[in-house]
């Protein structure tokens, strides 16, 4: 099976999208490999076969940014396509009009193409994926810029029936695409995310934990209610004016300069750091450091930092919206993302209480060992199989007589 996955969400920035793309796409070259089927030396594909070349091929397509001075060398066994076509134009011929197959720009044939957005990669001969991560866009369509909000929520519906397989990353998100986009329950796979090939403390949070700081890890965007959260944290100040520093790690689009500004003034002045956006290999490090992260978003399709701190056995308050209640279980404290003062008082109980901090953090290890990206590669290819069966029954009704021939 040979599959064509878009790596562009991972070329500049490694976000939630962006790091979903380059684990998966790395454990399913190891997959490959593990089963003997793989060829990690084989050239670029740009040949017209569609059987040379390594099993899992990622795609590029940018103006600006190269494949190969992202994360790619990390990828190990697996084949790449880096054009120079600009990201804007590109999505806007393929959404607008389905052109050009992606085998034209390829040069070769795929058993599987993965988009890991709700929109198809347009294609002639092969399976077409989807993931969809969440619906936020749908149903609060005030919340996305761009051509998320120009094609996602017009397009996103018909996509969804065009998929031959649609992959989502919780039991909440399935049920999203279910009801909203009237996707039948057996075209859908749930492939939970995973977390980082990371070396965790001892059983036991580390030694002064409890003062280290309130971590928040996200952009800064609508959805994941910064505004909120900076809210709890002047609460939080107001009943302990000795607790610990606010870090906000995310990149901050121009939307958030409201937000930014409010850091400069009283009494978040001086307490709020924001780091921007934060490199895969300085992740750990800042989980790590933290007493308590926070992720007090309206809407979440999976969460991948609350696994990512759980991992680590760093506590976890989270809103008790979206996934989080799915993914987070028992090993954290859920708060209403509306209330202010559920949000300051849950995190004040972690700080100030060093049992509860240590129970939440072995938890948390045990509820991080049921996450892996080995796990969400092996269900990913089982749907592939489900989406080279599905586009073979819809090849072979094509073919078929009509009736009374």
């Amino acid at each position: 099976m040979r599959v064509l996955l878009d790596y562009r969400p991972a070329l500049r920035e490694r976000t939630g999208v962006g790091e979903y793309v380059h684990q998966l796409a790395k454990e399913l070259a190891r997959l490959s490999s593990s089963d003997g089927a793989s060829s990690p030396a084989a050239p670029r594909p740009r040949g017209t076969g569609g059987s040379a070349g390594p099993d899992v091929v990622v795609f590029s397509s940018s103006w600006k940014d190269r494949l190969r001075d992202s994360d790619a060398g990390t990828l190990g066994s697996v084949g790449t396509i880096d054009l120079r076509w600009p990201v804007g134009l590109l999505n806007l011929s393929w959404h607008r009009f389905g052109w050009p197959p992606v085998e034209l720009l390829a040069g070769s044939r795929f058993d599987i193409v993965h988009s890991p957005h709700p929109l198809v990669l347009p294609s002639r001969y092969a399976a077409q994926v989807v993931t969809i991560h969440d619906l936020d866009f749908l149903v609060n369509p005030d919340r996305v810029l761009a051509e998320v909000r120009r094609d996602y929520g017009r397009l996103a519906r018909a996509h969804a029936h065009r998929a031959d397989r649609i992959i989502v990353p919780s039991a909440y998100t399935a049920g999203q695409v279910r009801v909203r986009l009237d996707v039948p329950p057996d075209r859908i796979s749930v492939c939970p995310e995973g977390v980082p090939d990371w070396t965790a403390h001892p059983a036991g949070p580390p030694s002064g934990r409890q003062k280290g700081y309130i971590l928040f890890l996200g952009t800064l965007e609508p959805r994941k209610n910064v505004g909120g959260l900076l809210s709890a944290y002047r609460r939080l100040l107001d009943l302990n004016p000795g607790a610990p520093r606010l870090v906000l790690a995310g990149k901050a689009p121009p939307e958030a300069a409201p937000l930014l500004a409010a850091l400069a003034t009283a009494p978040l002045a001086g307490r709020v750091d924001h780091l921007g956006y934060v490199r895969p290999d300085a992740r750990q490090a800042l989980y790590e450091e933290a007493g308590v992260l926070v992720m007090p978003s309206f809407d979440e399709g999976f969460g991948l930092p609350v696994v990512e701190a759980l991992s680590l056995g760093v506590p976890v308050v989270a809103s008790n919206r979206g996934a989080l209640p799915e993914v987070l279980g028992d090993a954290g404290l859920l708060v209403d993302p509306d209330d202010a003062e559920s949000i300051a008082t849950a995190v004040a109980r972690v700080l100030s209480e060093p049992a509860l901090a240590a129970s939440l953090s072995a938890r948390g290890r045990e509820r991080a060992r049921s996450f892996s990206w080995r796990r969400c590669a092996t269900l990913t290819r089982d749907a592939y199989e489900l989406a080279l069966e599905a586009r073979r029954r819809r090849v072979s009704g094509r073919r078929a007589p009509s009736a009374g021939r």
